[in-house]
């Protein structure tokens, strides 16, 4: 059998990389129908998170691909291989912004040359709506090229108005003061359960009356949530057991009603179905892109369970209770019982929305606060999308280049693979699931607002950090040597202190969470250590390197920060938090990162990377419906051709 190439291109500061579904083959047939009608409703909500990204994506992604697909003058030229890389990224990043620096980016190629490919396409497939062709040209090519003209989608800085600042879509003619007021009205006092207001909704004012457009059947975004509902309502046919199918038909439920109890409801049924081979994530999740942190973009991953990860996942989970009862938190902060916490590790089948082509290694889920608390969480490690950063990383030089020793870099090749999936067991399951608020403490997005997110990433990385080189590990069989928690010490502070640097453009400071969480805790910990030398700043040939000199004392301030950052969490302590995030993790010190840049440069690796999905097709088959057979394309921009062409609804 051909090597399976995990890496297909490289363009700008992206890599498209590929996975393989190990195991997929084995599957009975009633499991890749269930599959197949769950990869369908995954694809058929696609145009959702380009429209929450920001209002004219749509517009403008219908634009390029009819350039594309129409274009009839010559393409054999430097020009129109930059605009195909524009069109490149701007599927990657769902929409005219960077996925992670959160700013606009604009075609490498002049106005006058993107109106002579409008001009010689066919005019009609545009998206004119009520506009003349020439109107809409008048439109649309200041939207793409006017990099002051929302030129950011979202704002987290400190002292502005963020709701206003931010180009995404989730609000329109309000203010920060009034979006906050008018979830604070919302609030019924002593309500025990509250469900997560504004979840599913773009906040407008109209007539000056602020009001919802909730995202439902009938509501905002139906037509693509009518399609969902189609596949979703198949599906409940190939259900494996009861526990499946009550998630099925509540997250049916709340699509058709945009009820957030019952999304409540969908999510406990959810945690409870812990046997099932085939799962899915389908709905609106993640909160990191409003500066709120309310509203949530729309994403779903549908995978099977890898049976092998998951018995190290299991471990995790069965001993959720050590972990808690022995972090450094204050005890009264700890869950004296903690709660339905399930885990494994998957094989994902196809990802849409928020998680593609860029997606996460992991997931914790729900998160709404309360449940978390009383039924618990379901942690999940992506195996399959843990393997392809691997192997696609493999002798890159990048170690080589900021590691400082060759013990250093021998370390991280034995272990790296070991540590990184163990970490991602141990933020997911014992972070996430974790701790709790003190008594009449409100949930996070309102008392810690737009630090909420980075807050919990770090608290959650803090935890996996805190234990890595506990002895426990090894006995519970989880690592076979403490050396592997040595490796991730290591490649947690070469990380947080300069190579995830090279996802920043050189001035502009940290914007998205996990990487401010990330230098947070890095920073934080040499500048805590400075006095015993924990970790030293050595130069050498020109050329910065961060050594850790005291693994053990580095565990010691890893501790003492996982206290303070629960504490902030669990009091909503806002000023804590904005002090702890303003001032560790946002700043960038201008000459190392110069440098840390240069050096990455000479190693010519795009800094990010992304996933082609694998496809799923129903084979005519004598005598029975089909079989499902699965196909891994090498093409991006097909990929995303297809998709454009097959699942467009906005």
């Amino acid at each position: 059998m051909d090597k399976f190439k995990y890496q297909t291109e490289q363009f700008a500061d992206i890599r498209i990389l590929r996975y393989r579904v190990e195991g997929f083959e084995k599957l009975s047939i009633e499991k890749k129908e269930l599959l197949y009608n769950l990869y369908q409703a995954a694809l058929w909500g696609r145009d959702i998170i380009y429209d929450q990204n920001y209002k004219h994506n749509i517009r403008i992604r219908k634009t390029i691909e009819n350039i594309i697909k129409t274009y009839d003058g010559d393409r054999d030229n430097e020009e129109f291989q930059k605009f195909i890389v524009y069109c490149k990224r701007f599927w990657f990043s769902n929409g005219i912004h960077h996925h992670y620096a959160m700013d606009k980016f604009v075609p490498d190629v002049s106005k006058a040359y993107f109106s002579k490919l409008m001009d010689a396409s066919r005019q009609s497939d545009f998206p004119l709506e009520e506009m003349t062709y020439d109107e809409f040209k008048n439109f649309i090519i200041p939207v793409i090229f006017d990099p002051q003209l929302d030129a950011k989608r979202l704002v987290l800085d400190d002292g502005v108005d963020m709701v206003k600042a931010s180009a995404n879509n989730f609000y329109e003619g309000v203010s920060q003061s009034e979006a906050e007021e008018f979830y604070r009205k919302k609030i019924v006092k002593d309500e025990k359960h509250p469900p997560s207001y504004g979840l599913n909704s773009k906040l407008v004012k109209e007539k000056g009356v602020i009001k919802e457009k909730v995202w439902k059947k009938g509501g905002m975004y139906s037509e693509p949530i009518s399609r969902m509902l189609f596949w979703l309502r198949k599906a409940l046919d190939f259900t494996e057991n009861d526990s499946q199918r009550v998630a099925l038909e509540k997250l049916i439920e709340f699509y058709e009603t945009g009820d957030l109890r019952t999304f409540d409801e969908y999510s406990i049924a959810w945690l409870r179905d812990t046997d099932s081979v085939v799962d899915v994530v389908n709905g609106f999740i993640e909160v990191y892109g409003d500066p709120l942190g309310r509203k949530a973009t729309f994403e779903s991953m549908v995978s099977i369970r890898d049976e092998e990860a998951t018995k190290r996942a299991k471990i995790v989970s069965d001993n959720a209770q050590w972990f808690e009862d022995h972090s450094s938190t204050d005890k009264k902060y700890k869950k004296e019982k903690v709660r339905g916490l399930s885990a494994k590790a998957i094989n994902v089948v196809v990802q849409s929305g928020d998680c593609s082509p860029s997606g996460p290694i992991g997931v914790n889920l729900p998160n709404a606060e309360w449940i978390r608390e009383e039924y618990g969480s379901k942690s999940v490690t992506i195996s399959n999308i843990i393997k392809a950063y691997d192997e696609a990383s493999k002798d890159s030089g990048a170690l080589e280049e900021f590691a400082y020793s060759e013990e250093e870099v021998a370390l991280s090749k034995k272990w790296s693979s070991v540590a990184s999936a163990l970490h991602v067991d141990l933020h997911e399951i014992a972070g996430h699931g974790s701790g709790k608020l003190a008594d009449g403490v409100g949930d996070p997005a309102d008392t810690l607002k737009n630090y909420a997110s980075t807050i919990e990433e770090a608290r959650a990385d803090l935890v996996a950090l805190y234990f890595a080189i506990d002895p426990k590990l090894e006995e519970l069989g989880l690592q076979p040597d403490r050396e592997v928690g040595i490796a991730e010490y290591n490649a947690y502070i070469r990380g947080g202190l300069m190579t995830q640097l090279v996802r920043v453009e050189l001035g502009k400071n940290i914007e998205e969470s996990h990487m401010r969480n990330r230098q947070l805790i890095a920073k934080w910990a040499y500048e805590k250590g400075k006095a015993e030398n924990v970790i030293s700043r050595i130069e050498r040939d020109g050329k910065t390197y961060f050594v850790v000199n005291n693994h053990e004392k580095l565990r010691e301030l890893f501790g003492e920060l996982l206290r303070e950052v629960q504490r902030i969490k669990s009091e909503g302590d806002f000023e804590a938090a904005r002090n702890l995030v303003e001032n560790y993790g946002v700043k960038v010190d201008y000459d190392l990162h110069k440098e840390v840049l240069e050096r990455w440069e000479k190693l010519n690796i795009a800094p990010y990377a992304g996933f082609i999905n694998p496809r799923l097709e129903i084979k005519a088959a004598c005598g029975r419906t089909g079989e499902v057979e699965i196909s891994y394309p090498m093409d991006f921009m097909g990929q995303m051709l297809e998709y454009g062409e097959r699942y467009a609804t906005l």
